[in-house]
Protein backbone atom coordinates (compact mmCIF):
# COMPACT_ATOMS: atom_id res chain seq x y z
CA UNK A 1 0.00 0.00 0.00
CA UNK A 2 1.44 3.37 -1.00
CA UNK A 3 1.96 5.90 1.80
CA UNK A 4 1.41 9.63 1.29
CA UNK A 5 4.83 10.75 2.45
CA UNK A 6 7.67 12.85 1.14
CA UNK A 7 11.32 12.31 1.98
CA UNK A 8 12.14 13.65 5.46
CA UNK A 9 14.86 15.96 4.15
CA UNK A 10 14.14 18.39 1.37
CA UNK A 11 16.41 21.11 0.03
CA UNK A 12 13.51 23.33 -1.08
CA UNK A 13 12.20 24.98 2.09
CA UNK A 14 10.12 27.62 0.36
CA UNK A 15 6.40 27.64 1.19
CA UNK A 16 4.38 25.87 -1.50
CA UNK A 17 2.70 28.05 -4.12
CA UNK A 18 -1.09 28.49 -3.93
CA UNK A 19 -2.36 25.38 -5.71
CA UNK A 20 -5.40 25.34 -7.98
CA UNK A 21 -6.68 21.85 -7.15
CA UNK A 22 -9.79 21.98 -9.40
CA UNK A 23 -7.62 22.97 -12.38
CA UNK A 24 -5.26 20.03 -11.77
CA UNK A 25 -8.18 17.62 -11.56
CA UNK A 26 -9.78 19.06 -14.71
CA UNK A 27 -6.55 18.94 -16.73
CA UNK A 28 -5.85 15.36 -15.67
CA UNK A 29 -9.36 14.24 -16.63
CA UNK A 30 -9.10 16.00 -20.01
CA UNK A 31 -6.02 13.91 -20.78
CA UNK A 32 -7.81 10.70 -19.82
CA UNK A 33 -5.43 10.03 -16.94
CA UNK A 34 -6.10 8.82 -13.43
CA UNK A 35 -3.99 9.52 -10.30
CA UNK A 36 -2.07 6.28 -10.85
CA UNK A 37 -0.93 7.40 -14.30
CA UNK A 38 0.12 10.82 -12.97
CA UNK A 39 2.01 9.35 -10.04
CA UNK A 40 3.81 6.87 -12.31
CA UNK A 41 4.88 9.66 -14.68
CA UNK A 42 6.17 11.78 -11.82
CA UNK A 43 8.19 8.87 -10.49
CA UNK A 44 9.52 7.65 -13.82
CA UNK A 45 10.15 10.91 -15.68
CA UNK A 46 10.74 13.53 -12.99
CA UNK A 47 12.76 11.67 -10.35
CA UNK A 48 10.09 11.92 -7.66
CA UNK A 49 10.11 8.31 -6.40
CA UNK A 50 7.94 9.03 -3.35
CA UNK A 51 4.90 10.30 -5.30
CA UNK A 52 1.94 7.95 -4.96
CA UNK A 53 -1.59 7.94 -6.39
CA UNK A 54 -2.80 8.86 -2.90
CA UNK A 55 -0.56 11.94 -2.84
CA UNK A 56 -1.82 13.05 -6.26
CA UNK A 57 -5.40 12.58 -5.02
CA UNK A 58 -4.58 14.59 -1.88
CA UNK A 59 -3.32 17.46 -4.06
CA UNK A 60 -6.53 17.37 -6.09
CA UNK A 61 -8.71 17.37 -2.97
CA UNK A 62 -6.84 20.34 -1.55
CA UNK A 63 -5.60 18.33 1.43
CA UNK A 64 -1.96 18.90 0.43
CA UNK A 65 -0.07 21.28 -1.84
CA UNK A 66 2.80 20.35 -4.18
CA UNK A 67 6.10 22.07 -3.62
CA UNK A 68 7.60 24.29 -6.32
CA UNK A 69 9.57 21.39 -7.94
CA UNK A 70 6.57 19.07 -7.64
CA UNK A 71 4.28 21.63 -9.23
CA UNK A 72 6.68 22.16 -12.13
CA UNK A 73 6.86 18.39 -12.67
CA UNK A 74 3.09 18.04 -12.43
CA UNK A 75 2.70 20.75 -15.07
CA UNK A 76 4.96 18.70 -17.34
CA UNK A 77 2.86 15.59 -16.85
CA UNK A 78 -0.38 17.49 -17.48
CA UNK A 79 1.00 19.34 -20.51
CA UNK A 80 0.32 22.80 -19.12
CA UNK A 81 2.23 25.76 -17.76
CA UNK A 82 2.89 25.98 -13.99
CA UNK A 83 0.74 29.11 -13.94
CA UNK A 84 -2.33 27.05 -14.87
CA UNK A 85 -1.91 25.06 -11.65
CA UNK A 86 -1.44 28.06 -9.37
CA UNK A 87 -4.27 29.81 -7.59
CA UNK A 88 -4.33 33.57 -7.37
CA UNK A 89 -0.70 34.63 -6.77
CA UNK A 90 -0.08 36.69 -3.66
CA UNK A 91 3.70 37.05 -3.42
CA UNK A 92 6.41 38.20 -5.79
CA UNK A 93 7.67 34.64 -6.22
CA UNK A 94 4.18 33.28 -6.88
CA UNK A 95 3.58 35.89 -9.58
CA UNK A 96 6.89 35.00 -11.25
CA UNK A 97 6.21 31.26 -11.12
CA UNK A 98 2.71 31.79 -12.48
CA UNK A 99 4.25 33.49 -15.52
CA UNK A 100 6.79 30.71 -15.98
CA UNK A 101 9.74 33.09 -15.65
CA UNK A 102 13.13 32.41 -14.10
CA UNK A 103 14.46 34.83 -11.46
CA UNK A 104 17.31 35.65 -13.85
CA UNK A 105 14.75 36.88 -16.40
CA UNK A 106 13.17 39.29 -13.93
CA UNK A 107 16.46 40.54 -12.48
CA UNK A 108 18.02 41.20 -15.89
CA UNK A 109 14.99 42.95 -17.36
CA UNK A 110 14.25 45.25 -14.41
CA UNK A 111 17.93 46.01 -13.81
CA UNK A 112 18.64 44.32 -10.47
CA UNK A 113 21.50 42.07 -9.46
CA UNK A 114 20.23 38.50 -9.20
CA UNK A 115 21.12 38.17 -5.50
CA UNK A 116 19.26 41.41 -4.75
CA UNK A 117 16.16 40.23 -6.57
CA UNK A 118 16.22 36.82 -4.86
CA UNK A 119 16.45 38.60 -1.53
CA UNK A 120 13.26 40.48 -2.39
CA UNK A 121 11.51 37.20 -3.11
CA UNK A 122 12.71 35.79 0.21
CA UNK A 123 11.45 38.77 2.19
CA UNK A 124 8.29 39.02 0.12
CA UNK A 125 8.77 42.72 -0.55
CA UNK A 126 9.71 44.31 -3.84
CA UNK A 127 12.18 47.20 -3.57
CA UNK A 128 12.58 48.97 -6.87
CA UNK A 129 12.46 52.40 -8.43
CA UNK A 130 9.33 53.71 -10.11
CA UNK A 131 10.74 52.70 -13.50
CA UNK A 132 11.69 49.23 -12.28
CA UNK A 133 8.25 48.77 -10.74
CA UNK A 134 6.62 49.73 -14.05
CA UNK A 135 8.76 47.13 -15.87
CA UNK A 136 7.94 44.48 -13.25
CA UNK A 137 4.24 45.31 -13.56
CA UNK A 138 4.33 44.73 -17.31
CA UNK A 139 6.37 41.52 -17.06
CA UNK A 140 4.14 39.93 -14.44
CA UNK A 141 0.83 41.47 -15.51
CA UNK A 142 0.28 42.99 -12.08
CA UNK A 143 -2.85 44.87 -11.09
CA UNK A 144 -2.72 47.80 -8.68
CA UNK A 145 -3.77 45.42 -5.90
CA UNK A 146 -0.87 43.10 -6.79
CA UNK A 147 1.65 45.96 -6.82
CA UNK A 148 0.52 47.07 -3.37
CA UNK A 149 0.83 43.51 -2.07
CA UNK A 150 4.31 42.77 -3.48
CA UNK A 151 5.68 46.11 -2.27
CA UNK A 152 4.66 45.29 1.29
CA UNK A 153 1.98 47.97 1.64
CA UNK A 154 -1.10 45.76 1.89
CA UNK A 155 -1.10 45.54 5.68
CA UNK A 156 -0.91 49.32 5.99
CA UNK A 157 -3.82 49.57 3.57
CA UNK A 158 -5.76 47.07 5.68
CA UNK A 159 -5.15 49.12 8.84
CA UNK A 160 -6.42 52.29 7.16
CA UNK A 161 -9.49 50.56 5.75
CA UNK A 162 -10.39 49.06 9.14
CA UNK A 163 -10.23 52.51 10.70
CA UNK A 164 -12.25 53.99 7.83
CA UNK A 165 -15.15 51.54 8.12
CA UNK A 166 -15.32 51.66 11.92
CA UNK A 167 -15.00 55.45 12.35
CA UNK A 168 -15.36 58.44 9.99
CA UNK A 169 -14.48 57.22 6.51
CA UNK A 170 -14.05 60.77 5.17
CA UNK A 171 -10.86 61.24 7.18
CA UNK A 172 -9.19 58.32 5.39
CA UNK A 173 -9.66 59.30 1.75
CA UNK A 174 -6.29 61.03 1.51
CA UNK A 175 -4.25 58.43 3.50
CA UNK A 176 -5.73 55.57 1.46
CA UNK A 177 -5.08 57.44 -1.81
CA UNK A 178 -1.36 57.60 -0.97
CA UNK A 179 -1.25 53.79 -1.08
CA UNK A 180 -3.97 53.15 -3.69
CA UNK A 181 -3.81 56.13 -6.09
CA UNK A 182 -7.36 55.96 -7.39
CA UNK A 183 -9.49 58.88 -8.60
CA UNK A 184 -10.77 60.79 -5.55
CA UNK A 185 -14.47 60.53 -6.42
CA UNK A 186 -14.16 56.77 -6.87
CA UNK A 187 -12.27 56.39 -3.60
CA UNK A 188 -14.90 58.39 -1.73
CA UNK A 189 -17.65 56.19 -3.13
CA UNK A 190 -15.78 53.00 -2.24
CA UNK A 191 -15.00 54.02 1.34
CA UNK A 192 -18.57 55.22 1.85
CA UNK A 193 -19.90 51.92 0.52
CA UNK A 194 -17.56 49.87 2.72
CA UNK A 195 -18.55 51.91 5.77
CA UNK A 196 -22.23 51.28 5.05
CA UNK A 197 -21.64 47.57 4.44
CA UNK A 198 -19.76 47.15 7.73
CA UNK A 199 -22.36 49.06 9.72
CA UNK A 200 -25.08 47.07 7.97
CA UNK A 201 -23.49 43.77 9.02
CA UNK A 202 -23.39 44.91 12.62
CA UNK A 203 -26.92 46.30 12.66
CA UNK A 204 -28.43 43.22 11.01
CA UNK A 205 -26.82 40.89 13.53
CA UNK A 206 -28.09 42.93 16.46
CA UNK A 207 -31.61 42.97 14.98
CA UNK A 208 -31.62 39.16 15.01
CA UNK A 209 -31.60 39.32 18.80
CA UNK A 210 -27.93 38.67 19.41
CA UNK A 211 -25.90 40.63 21.90
CA UNK A 212 -22.63 42.48 21.38
CA UNK A 213 -20.63 39.24 21.42
CA UNK A 214 -22.77 37.84 18.60
CA UNK A 215 -22.41 41.03 16.58
CA UNK A 216 -18.64 40.91 16.81
CA UNK A 217 -18.32 37.77 14.67
CA UNK A 218 -19.60 39.07 11.29
CA UNK A 219 -17.92 42.40 11.96
CA UNK A 220 -14.62 40.70 12.68
CA UNK A 221 -14.92 38.60 9.53
CA UNK A 222 -15.59 41.71 7.45
CA UNK A 223 -12.54 43.46 8.91
CA UNK A 224 -10.34 40.41 8.37
CA UNK A 225 -11.10 40.49 4.63
CA UNK A 226 -11.44 44.25 4.31
CA UNK A 227 -8.77 44.53 1.60
CA UNK A 228 -10.60 41.99 -0.57
CA UNK A 229 -13.86 43.87 0.02
CA UNK A 230 -12.10 47.09 -0.97
CA UNK A 231 -10.90 45.82 -4.36
CA UNK A 232 -14.22 44.10 -5.09
CA UNK A 233 -16.01 47.38 -4.40
CA UNK A 234 -13.52 49.32 -6.53
CA UNK A 235 -14.42 47.06 -9.46
CA UNK A 236 -18.16 47.23 -8.72
CA UNK A 237 -18.00 51.04 -8.68
CA UNK A 238 -16.42 51.15 -12.11
CA UNK A 239 -12.76 51.18 -11.16
CA UNK A 240 -9.98 49.08 -12.74
CA UNK A 241 -10.37 45.31 -12.70
CA UNK A 242 -8.12 43.93 -9.96
CA UNK A 243 -8.26 40.15 -10.20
Amino acid sequence: MWAVRRPPARSDRRPPPPFNAPAARRLRAALGLDPDHVAHALRASYDLPYVTPALVAAWERGNASPSHPELAALAGVLWCSPGELIGRPRTLREHRVARGLAPEDIAHTVGHELHAYLRMEETGQWRGTERQTAVLTRMLGLSLADVIAVTGREERLADLLRDAVTTRWQAYVRPVSKIAPLERRLLEEVLHRLHQDYQGHMAATLSWGGGPADAADPGRAFLTHVVDHFWQTVTAEGGPEQV
